[in-house]
């Protein structure tokens, strides 16, 4: 295993102690000792210091939308507080994730280098998955984190961001597309996931957008949901093609 993997595991080792299943997304190697081998969709979303450069304390903030006809339409925020660790540095990180009934309960993260709200999402969704399918959210991570490692696609692109133009790359992945229990996944089975990465935007995440078409072409989608950097503009329309 490389320097750069080994110290990538052992973050996530440690973030496992606050909330074990956070731990589980990025890590693919039973044995620590095992040679690893990211692909770039996983060094993208897991792998890269999303935080490096930054200066705490500063909060970052999201706007967070679901729309579709599963469920009443939500319009609601995100925010990560960033702080300085007790040797010094970028951060501890500790976030507030929706509110009221909706909100998920987090740990602080107190070694921060990828941006851990696409952690969050990603464990909000596969809950998601679980209480509208019946479903094991356990298999939900499994088939999103093979997704990430064998068959994402990768997009280089510029979008608007706080009134210019800044360069972002795409991470799309569609988990349960070739699923062999996706007969099981009531119309969610062709669920698409878009990440969108930007240096330009403090903490590296322009957006995370999920999308399940409806019944029906030119039928709403089933759900529809964003996470959205402030100063950012919606992607969920480059999931509807």
């Amino acid at each position: 295993m490389s320097a750069a993997a080994l110290q990538t595991r052992r973050r996530w080792l440690r973030l496992a102690a606050a909330w074990p299943a956070l731990a589980a997304w990025p890590v693919r190697a039973a044995d620590a000792s095992a040679p690893v081998e990211y692909s770039a969709a996983e060094r993208a979303l897991f792998v890269e210091a999303h935080l490096a450069g930054l200066e705490p304390p500063l909060e970052l903030a999201y706007r967070f939308s679901r729309r579709g006809s599963l469920e009443p339409a939500l319009d609601d925020r995100v925010t990560l507080a960033l702080a300085a660790k007790d040797s010094g540095g970028c951060c501890r990180a500790q976030a507030r994730f929706l509110s009221g009934a909706e909100q998920l309960e987090l740990p602080e993260v107190e070694d921060a280098q990828g941006n851990p709200v696409i952690l969050y999402f990603l464990e909000r969704d596969v809950r998601e998955m679980q209480r509208r399918t019946r479903g094991q959210s356990g298999y939900f991570r499994k088939r999103i984190r093979m997704a990430v490692a064998q068959s994402a696609t990768l997009r280089e692109t510029t979008l608007p961001y706080a009134g210019r133009r800044v360069p972002a790359r795409e991470v799309e992945i569609a988990p349960y597309v070739d699923d062999p229990l996706r007969a099981r996944f009531q119309g969610l089975a062709d669920k698409r996931y878009l990440f969108t990465l930007s240096p330009a935007v403090p903490g590296g995440v322009y957006a995370i957008a999920t999308r399940a078409a409806g019944p029906a072409v030119g039928a709403p989608p089933l759900v529809a949901e964003e996470l959205l950097a402030d100063g950012a503009t919606t992607t969920l329309a480059r999931l509807a093609g």
